[in-house]
């Protein structure tokens, strides 16, 4: 791929990528703040609020990148190619970064099934039936386990609103103007995690007053919080600059709020660090391999962005 010289002003890149950063934060503080509205009266109000300004927050982005990018065309489609929303090669963009996150929870995904098979032989051992009747009995539980879960709002915020709408602002919209300004695709990679961060340091505050941590520990939460962002942000950016979907970091941010860290070390259970180490192996001896650019685009022509941005006047 090659690189250009930019058709921003680096530091009307950066500049215009911190406002977007802190003006994802600074909105989340607007229904108290700025509209004088009472506090919510509960957890769920206060999330509910929360999602409202990000969604906001997404739109208000979105709007102003395309004011910013120079892009030639105004058309529809082409203004969603930029945020890498698109339909062609869309199972690719899904199943692929997907498998390719997974392998890093291999770990994980062990734990899981050696808990399942304790708790089958738990099942057979109470003489309450063959493995089909256990089968059948967890299959007559999902429905039960459906509904409170689509009903929790934790799930709706870890799942459907921070996975849109971060990798909309953070990704969709960051990348290209970075790419326009000149910056290097390393160097894109590195710098959209930083303001990742950013949006997550709102939190050290909470987690300072809301658990009544001392500010020592609330820093070394923190810390953890944002050295996993950095990693995942920039894996992440990495996903959207090969395959051009955003599709493609949305389902990886999905799965990885939903799997937690990864599992590494689980004490007598050694095949669960060997199935760590094998699937962090894989994941880096196929990293490239599997998000090679032309598995998701018809033609790369040469260009360091699938949606042609970087070629413009």
């Amino acid at each position: 791929m090659e690189d250009s010289d930019g058709s921003l002003p680096k530091p009307v890149a950066v500049i215009a990528c911190i406002a977007l950063a802190l003006f994802y934060v600074a909105i989340l503080y607007a229904p108290t703040v700025v509209l004088r509205l009472p506090p919510p009266s509960s957890y769920k109000v206060f999330l509910i609020r929360r999602f409202i300004c990000s969604a906001i927050s997404s739109i208000i982005s979105v709007v102003s990148c395309v004011l910013i990018l120079p892009a030639r065309s105004r058309e529809e489609s082409s203004l969603l190619g930029i945020y890498g929303i698109r339909t062609d090669h869309i199972w690719q963009a899904v199943v692929f970064p997907l498998l390719l996150t997974s392998l890093m929870y291999t770990g994980s995904l062990v734990l899981k099934s050696l808990s399942a098979v304790d708790k089958w032989k738990k099942h057979r051992n109470q003489g309450q039936g063959p493995l089909f009747d256990s089968i059948k009995t967890i299959l007559q539980e999902v429905p039960g386990w459906i509904l409170p879960t689509a009903s929790n709002i934790l799930f709706w915020r870890n799942l459907v609103v921070a996975p849109l709408t971060e990798e909309l602002v953070f990704r969709a919209c960051m990348i290209p103007l970075l790419l326009c300004g000149g910056f290097k695709v390393y160097a894109v990679i590195l710098l959209c995690p930083v303001f990742f961060s950013l949006a997550h340091l709102n939190h050290m505050m909470e987690i300072y007053s809301r658990h009544n941590y001392s500010l020592l520990k609330a820093s070394m939460v923190i810390g953890l919080q944002l050295g996993y962002t950095v990693i995942f942000g920039s894996y992440a950016s990495f996903l959207f600059i090969r395959t051009g979907h955003l599709v493609s970091p949305i389902v990886a941010h999905m799965f990885c709020n939903y799997m937690g860290l990864p599992v590494i070390f689980v004490r007598r259970k050694g095949l669960v660090t060997l199935a760590f180490v094998a699937g962090t192996v894989t994941f880096l001896v196929l990293l490239f391999p599997i998000t090679q650019p032309n598995m998701y685009n018809e033609r790369t022509n040469n260009c360091r962005c699938w949606q042609g941005y970087c070629s413009w006047d």
